[in-house]
């Protein structure tokens, strides 16, 4: 499904990705963790085509640097950080942008197949009965909600989350994450996830890549991969006993209620 050997890339004459190797298989998925700057959303970019590499990326059996933009934006959607919402374009218009890809871009004429993908797609965010509502009438968790329906329109094989989370009320994180689980496990398709949440990444999926200096400190289940000594490594404090104690207080919250 994806596979990358040996890339670099940064900007300007500064490599922030260091001789990134690894591979996502179809049907699996992977969050990747590590703190600011260690290149998490620079591979975001390199596997999405928006910045350039040296090295191998090849995506579905292709290689990506031989693959034009309409044909990369078919395996590939990259769902970022919400968005200030600049038009007051409705949900369902919105969402049918998505579809662009398949219908011949913007002066395409959608079929009854890209209309009733478009249904489908927000009956999967059940937003499908705000379908008429202008984008600036919405709340910041059904927003995100109408541009991940916009990515899923889509119907990509991978889709590339760039906290995707940011800024969304904590009911409206967990949502997200749960609408693109489904997603994943029904269309048996990829979802690749930067995350600063570690717990979210875990709820997202069971694989997970460590990511420190532009490198992979480790890779793998996630009950293989997270350790104390490592999450201390990479992020400079003891994660794994701070996450215990608030794990702690909530029992003793929960034991309060029972």
């Amino acid at each position: 499904m994806l596979k990358l050997q040996d890339v670099y890339a940064g900007y300007g004459s500064v490599d922030v990705l260091k001789g990134i190797d690894f591979e996502v298989r179809k049907g699996e998925n992977l969050s990747i963790i590590g703190p600011n700057g260690c290149g998490k959303t620079t591979l975001l970019k390199v596997i999405s085509g928006l910045l350039p590499y040296q090295g191998s990326v090849v995506i579905c059996g292709e290689n990506a640097k031989n693959m034009k933009p309409r044909r990369l934006a078919s395996h590939i959607a990259l769902l970022g950080q919400l968005s200030q919402a600049y038009f007051s374009y409705t949900v369902y218009d919105t969402v049918m942008m998505g579809r662009y890809l398949h219908i011949g871009g913007m002066l395409g004429i959608a079929s009854q197949g890209d209309k009733g993908f478009v249904e489908h797609c927000l009956n999967t965010v059940n937003l499908w009965q705000h379908k008429t509502r202008p984008l600036g009438t919405l709340s910041g968790g059904q927003l995100q909600r109408v541009f991940l329906a916009r990515t899923l329109a889509q119907d990509p094989d991978i889709i590339l989350l760039d906290e995707p989370t940011n800024h969304l009320d904590l009911k409206y994180q967990f949502q997200l994450i749960d609408h693109l689980k489904a997603w994943a496990k029904e269309e048996k398709r990829t979802i690749i996830g930067v995350l600063h949440d570690i717990n979210l990444a875990m709820r997202l999926t069971q694989n997970i890549m460590v990511m420190d200096e532009g490198k992979i400190a480790a890779m793998g289940a996630v009950s293989d991969v997270l350790n104390k000594s490592l999450l201390k490594e990479v992020y400079g404090m003891d994660v794994a006993t701070a996450m215990t104690e608030n794990l702690q207080i909530w029992q003793q919250i929960n034991e309060k209620k029972s």
